[in-house]
C-alpha cells in the first residue's frame, strides 16, 4: 500500500499485533517508563551549561572548544530526530527507545572518562545521536497506547517531566560541580539510564506500525541530515562569524536549499521518510511552528537570565537555580493544566494564551535594571513557566495527536526537530542581539557612569565579555573607576537584554495570532490526516 496515497484507509496493511496483557497493557506504566528516559536526556542538556566553565579550566579548553561541547550534541540530535522516529515506527518504538537509552547512558560515561576536550566533543555528538533515537519514540509510544480521550493528559504529564527536568538542571548541575566535579554531571546518567532500561524491559508494550516490506528511504535520510546539519551549523556559528558573513549566509542557504530538495523528493517517493501529507493538517503545521517559537523564547531567555543572575548579580549557580524555581514550578502546574484545557477547548485557546503569557513576561523584563529586587523577577518567571507549559502540551497534542497512529514516531521526531531548531535559533539570535546592542551602547554607558571618555573608548574591545554580563575590571583599578566600569557595563548588558526581550515579545504575539487564526477544534485523531 502506498504511504502517500490519499483517501485510503488509515489502517496499516498488516494485521495488528495481539493486544498486550498484564502490566504491558497499562498505558500509565508506559508513561512512567518513557518519562525516566526523557528526564535523563533533558536533565543532561541543562546541567552541561553549568559544567562548561569547569570543563574548560580542567581540560584547558578554549571558548570555541566549549561551544562545540554544546554544538556537537545539538547538531547530531537535530539531524537525526525524524530518522529516530521513523526507525521506531518501522522496527519497534520500544526497541529503538531502549537502544537510545543504552547508547545515551554509555556515551555519558565515556564523556566523564575521556580526559580530553576532543573526547568530550566526540562523545557529546554520540549522545546527541542516541538522544535522537530516544526522544521521538517517547511520544510515539504514548500515541500508540493511550486512547484519544486520554492522550492530551498523557502529553501534559510528558511535558511536565520535560519542563521539570530542564529547569532542575542548573540546581543539580551547580551542586554536583561545586561539591563533586564536572565529570559527575555525566556519571549521574548511569543510574538513571539503568533504571530506565529495567523499567522499559518490564512494562513497555511492543509498538510498531510499519509493515517493513518496503524499501527504506535512504536518499531522504541523507538529504534531511545534510540539510539540517548545514542549517543548524549556520545558526550556531552565526553569533561568532556574524550573521551577514559569507560563511553564515552560505551555510544557511545551503541548508535551506537541501531541505527544499528533500521536501520535493519526499513527494515523489512511494515510502517517504517524512510524509508530506502530514502537513495537510493545519493543526500539525501550526503546532510545529509554534513549538519552534516556544523554545526560541524559552531557551533564549533562560540563557541570558543565567548570565544576568550569575555574572551581573553575582549569584552562584545553585543560587541562580533556586531563584528560577518559580519558572520550574509554574511549568509543572501548567503542563497538565494546558493538557486539560486543550482536551476541552482545543489548542486554539491554549496556544495563544500560552504565547501571550510569554509576551507579557518579556515586556515585564523591560522594567529590570542591574539592581532590580527579586520581587520584580519572579512574576515574569511564573508567566514564562505557565506559558511554556501550556504551549508545550497544546503543541504536542496538535502535532502527534493529529498524525495517524502509524506515523506517531515521525510526528514526535518532527516536534523534537522544531524544538531543537527553535532553541538553537533562540540562543544564537538573542546572544547576537545582545552583543550588537552592547557594542553600540557600551562607550556611552561607561561615559555616563563616570568613566573618562578616553578610557571608555578603550573598553570597547571588551564588548564580548560585557555581552556575557562580565564587567572588564581588574583588582588594580582605583575603586571609583572600578565602580563606574561595573555600572556602565551592567547598563550596556541590560540594553542588550531589553532589545532581546522586545524580539521575543513580538514573536510570541505572532505565534498567538497564528494559532488563533489557523487552528480549529481538532477532528478525530485518526481522521485528521488521511492516508
Amino acid at each position: 500500500m502506498s504511504s502517500t496515497a490519499v483517501g485510503r484507509s488509515p489502517l496499516p496493511a498488516h494485521s495488528p499485533p495481539a493486544a498486550p496483557k498484564g502490566r504491558r497493557a497499562n498505558p500509565w506504566l508506559t508513561l512512567v517508563a518513557v518519562a525516566i528516559g526523557l528526564f535523563m536526556v533533558n536533565l543532561d542538556a541543562s546541567v552541561v551549561a553549568i559544567a562548561n566553565p569547569e570543563i574548560g579550566r580542567d581540560l584547558k579548553a578554549s571558548t570555541a572548544d566549549l561551544q562545540w561541547v554544546t554544538n556537537a550534541y545539538l547538531i547530531a540530535m537535530a539531524a537525526f530526530l525524524i530518522l529516530g522516529g521513523k526507525l521506531g515506527d518501522r522496527f519497534g518504538r520500544h526497541t529503538v527507545y531502549m537502544v537510545g537509552t543504552v547508547g545515551f547512558t554509555l556515551a555519558s560515561v565515556a564523556i566523564a572518562l575521556s580526559g580530553s576536550i576532543e573526547g568530550v566533543v566526540t562523545f557529546r555528538a554520540l549522545q546527541g545521536l542516541f538522544a535522537a533515537l530516544l526522544i521521538p519514540n517517547t511520544l510515539g509510544l504514548l500515541r500508540a497506547v493511550f486512547p484519544p480521550r486520554k492522550f492530551g493528559m498523557a502529553v501534559g504529564l510528558w511535558a511536565m517531566v520535560a519542563s521539570c527536568s530542564t529547569a532542575l538542571g542548573p540546581i543539580v548541575g551547580g551542586l554536583l560541580v561545586e561539591h563533586v566535579n564536572w565529570e559527575s554531571v555525566f556519571y549521574i546518567n548511569a543510574p538513571i539510564g539503568v533504571v530506565a532500561l529495567v523499567v522499559s524491559l518490564l512494562v513497555l508494550p511492543r509498538s510498531k506500525d510499519s509493515t517493513g516490506h518496503h524499501r527504506f528511504d535512504v536518499p531522504g535520510v541523507v538529504l534531511l541530515a545534510v540539510g539540517l546539519v548545514a542549517l543548524i551549523f549556520g545558526v550556531v556559528k552565526g553569533e561568532t562569524w556574524g550573521w551577514t558573513s559569507g560563511g553564515t549566509l552560505g551555510s544557511l542557504a545551503a541548508g535551506l536549499a537541501v531541505l527544499a530538495v528533500f521536501c520535493w523528493y519526499e513527494t515523489r517517493v512511494q515510502h517517504p521518510l517524512l510524509p508530506m501529507r502530514l502537513f495537510r493538517s493545519p493543526a500539525l503545521t501550526i503546532g510545529a511552528m509554534v513549538t519552534a517559537i516556544n523554545f526560541f523564547v524559552l531557551l533564549g531567555v533562560i540563557f541570558f537570565l543565567m548570565l544576568y543572575l550569575q555574572n551581573v548579580r553575582g549569584l552562584t549557580p545553585v543560587e541562580a537555580g533556586v531563584r528560577t524555581l518559580p519558572l520550574s514550578l509554574a511549568t509543572v502546574v501548567a503542563s497538565p493544566l494546558g493538557a486539560a484545557l486543550t482536551q476541552r477547548f482545543g489548542p486554539r485557546l491554549t496556544m495563544p494564551l500560552g504565547m501571550l503569557l510569554q509576551a507579557a513576561a518579556s515586556l515585564w523584563i523591560l522594567t529590570w535594571d542591574t539592581g532590580s529586587p527579586y520581587a520584580a523577577m519572579w512574576p515574569p518567571f511564573v508567566a514564562i513557566g505557565l506559558g511554556v507549559g501550556m504551549v508545550m502540551s497544546a503543541s504536542s497534542d496538535a502535532i502527534v495527536g493529529n498524525a495517524p497512529k502509524r506515523d506517531g514516531g515521525v510526528a514526535g521526531g518532527l516536534q523534537a526537530t522544531a524544538l531543537q531548531i527553535g532553541g538553537a535559533l533562540g540562543t544564537s539570535v538573542l546572544v547576537s542581539l545582545i552583543s550588537g546592542k552592547v557594542g553600540s551602547t557600551l562607550t556611552g554607558e561607561l561615559t555616563s557612569a563616570g568613566v573618562p571618555a578616553g578610557a571608555a573608548a578603550g573598553f570597547g574591545e571588551a564588548k564580548d565579555a560585557v555581552s556575557m554580563g562580565v564587567s572588564p575590571v581588574s583588582a588594580d583599578m582605583p575603586a571609583q573607576l572600578r565602580a563606574a566600569v561595573v555600572e556602565g557595563s551592567g547598563n550596556a548588558f541590560m540594553n542588550g537584554v531589553h532589545a532581546a526581550v522586545v524580539v521575543t515579545a513580538v514573536l510570541c504575539v505572532v505565534g498567538a495570532a497564528l494559532a488563533a487564526a489557523g487552528l480549529r477544534r481538532p477532528a478525530a485523531p485518526e481522521a485528521a490526516v488521511t492516508d
